[in-house]
Order: C-alpha cells, then sequence, then structure tokens
C-alpha cells in the first residue's frame, strides 16, 4: 500500500469518494482550495502507484494541535487496515512538527467511525446538538493525544 501526500490531479477522486460516503460531500473545487492554500495536510492511499483512490485524510494542523476533517476509506477497502495505514502517516508527521492533540466530529449515528477512533486511541469529549444536515443530527466531539509527544510537552493525562 502506498501513502502519500495528495497532489492536485488527487483532487478529482477525492471529491469522488467524498459523494459515495458523505451526505455533505465537499466539492473536487474545496479540496482543490484546502490543497493550494497549504493550510492542510492531505494524504490519500493507493494499493499501488496509479492505482485507483483507496482511502484519503484531510487534516488542518494549528500550532501544536490539528483537526481531522475528512477521514473516508472505499467501501470495497475497509477492514483491511487502509485507514490506520494512513493515519499512522499522519501521526508521525504530526510528530515531528510537534502535534500533540489531534480533534475531530463524527455523527452521532456512525457507530463504525466512533468504534474506529477509539481504537485508535479517540476519546469522546462531547456532542454538539444538531450539528450536521442531511439529515440533522448531532457530533460526537473527540480528540486524541498523541503518545509521542504527549509526555515532551507535558500534557499527559
Amino acid at each position: 500500500m502506498i501513502v502519500r501526500r495528495a497532489r492536485e490531479e488527487d483532487a478529482a477522486y477525492i471529491a469522488e469518494l467524498e459523494k459515495e460516503i458523505f451526505s455533505d460531500a465537499w466539492s473536487e473545487e474545496g479540496i482543490l482550495e484546502s490543497m493550494t492554500k497549504g493550510n492542510a495536510w492531505i494524504y490519500v492511499a493507493h494499493a499501488e502507484e496509479n492505482s485507483r483512490l483507496l482511502a484519503y485524510v484531510i487534516f488542518y494542523p494549528v500550532l501544536d494541535e490539528g483537526e481531522i476533517a475528512r477521514i473516508a476509506c472505499a467501501e470495497k477497502a475497509r477492514r483491511q487496515g487502509v485507514s490506520s495505514r494512513i493515519l499512522q502517516v499522519l501521526e508521525k508527521e504530526s510528530a515531528e512538527k510537534g502535534i500533540w492533540l489531534w480533534h475531530l466530529d463524527v455523527r452521532e449515528s456512525n457507530e463504525g467511525a466512533r468504534a474506529f477512533y477509539i481504537r485508535h486511541g479517540f476519546v469522546q469529549d462531547g456532542i454538539r446538538k444538531a450539528y450536521y444536515d442531511h439529515p440533522r443530527e448531532d457530533a460526537v466531539l473527540m480528540t486524541r493525544k498523541l503518545e509521542t509527544l504527549s509526555a515532551v510537552h507535558g500534557k499527559n493525562q
């Protein structure tokens, strides 16, 4: 499996996966904007070079924290370690850049995603009432302290 930084030509494939997975899909233009502004780290995963996109993550670093804005995996590639591998790569870069805390939100009904995040060290921090549309639903707020840096920064639990 290949995990690498996204390139502009990946935006259309990311947007395609967005439409397949999310009711509030990001457009290709929105994805390109995140890429070209340089304020997002976007990683993609492929089975092999030039093969179809399997998964991606869009991450916004801010100082020593960051938000996972999107993480998605094609239906056919789920439960094969693809998203876990993307998180490993993201964790490595986060450690290199001094990021010790990740944030994300997830639909309350998305039990599969919530279980995935818990397996990867996230904890539930709260609820945002009626945060999502199509359908209207609460968001579960989750964070993960990155073990590789939490002790260094004195931010242990």
